[in-house]
């Protein structure tokens, strides 16, 4: 019973407070509430009427008729405070998962002052913002990203208890843009790629694979069985040897290398390729099923390179359909791919 009132309600809203990136509240999508010290207040008043009708104290009975007016005053004061407000989306964020998303929101308030205004979204809270009549101020609302996907917040909370507290008006603004999670970067393997530059580099390569060798120290993530022991044993210095045969272009970064890895895990070893390779500043391509970046270097290409990562295998947000912040596909006929992303374990 709960689920279908429930239900109801939130089909009822969402008529009120379609997706958007510009909001402007109004009679039709405030809504006003007494908050709990109004209860008590309404409380306290209706105990201050009984006494005064059964002791017949004019006294009492003018205290309860001002506080009464005060009250009702405070009412269309806290919804006057949130009307005529318009608040628009400029920006959806980007970051990775694990941290918070950026949400850039422009409020503007061309009638009379807003003050005490709130946002919320998934409990991280804007407090007291204040917007002078007839100017605009940008807001940076930080949103919790906890999968990699598409950040769409199913609703951002607008809500304020302006002047005394004892009532709360509210409304959402529910974006139809959305921010980007990058996945959370993991120390990857060492592992080979399998994508060449193409002949004439596969054939200058060593036939045997163990003519040209390079010793590098070890990094978390390198298999044991390419440490040097008897150098380890003899120096104390734990060593790699990579082997050039064992290797497929240096130049990109191949999902299809980590074979047998589930795809979140690839990913999160991709990421950390891109980031290492962006600090050095190297040349890299980017090989995903469907999807090749061909090599390149600057910080251009490896945000577009990460962005490719975050939303692989992911169907864009669209206004009819939100997707729940962070969502991710995991697998099962139910969730969204896009073509390139089908077969990708």
């Amino acid at each position: 019973m709960l689920k279908v009132i429930g239900d109801r309600w939130r089909h009822w809203v969402n008529r009120r407070v379609p997706r958007s990136d510009h909001r402007s509240f109004g009679q039709r999508n405030i809504f006003i509430m007494p908050t709990g010290a109004g209860v008590v207040f309404g409380f306290l008043l209706l105990i201050m009427l009984i006494t005064g009708i059964n002791y017949q104290n004019s006294l009492i009975y003018l205290l309860t008729f001002l506080l009464g007016a005060v009250v009702v005053a405070a009412m269309h004061q806290t919804h006057r405070n949130l009307s005529g407000l318009e608040l628009t989306l400029i920006q959806a964020g980007e970051g990775f998962a694990g941290e918070v998303v950026p949400f850039r929101l422009r409020a503007a308030s061309p009638r009379h002052d807003t003050l005490a205004l709130s946002l919320a979204c998934d409990e991280v809270v804007l407090h007291q913002q204040h917007i002078p009549s007839g100017q605009q101020a940008d807001l940076n609302l930080l949103v919790p990203a906890y999968q990699r996907g598409y950040l769409q917040p199913d609703r951002i909370l607008v809500e304020t208890r302006f002047p005394f507290g004892l009532f709360r008006a509210w409304s959402w603004l529910r974006p139809l843009s959305a921010g980007i999670v990058y996945p959370g970067p993991l120390a990857a393997p060492e592992v080979a790629s399998t994508v060449q530059d193409g002949e004439e580099q596969a054939k200058s390569r060593s036939i045997d694979g163990n003519d040209h060798a390079d010793i590098r120290p070890w990094r978390e993530g390198d298999m044991s069985q390419r440490v040097q022991w008897k150098r380890y044993a003899r120096t104390g210095e734990m060593v790699i040897t990579d082997w050039e045969g064992e290797q497929g272009s240096p130049q990109w970064l191949d999902y299809d290398a980590f074979a047998g890895v589930e795809r979140e895990l690839r990913l999160g070893y991709l990421a950390h390729q891109v980031l290492e390779r962006s600090r050095s500043n190297s040349r890299f391509g980017l090989n995903l099923p469907g999807q090749v970046i061909e090599p390149d270097t600057g910080a251009g290409h490896a945000s577009r390179c990460i962005k490719a990562l975050a939303v692989f295998g992911l169907e864009q947000p669209e206004g009819g359909g939100p997707l729940p912040t962070g969502t991710r596909a995991v697998g099962g006929a139910g969730h969204s791919r896009h073509a390139s992303g089908e077969g990708a374990l």
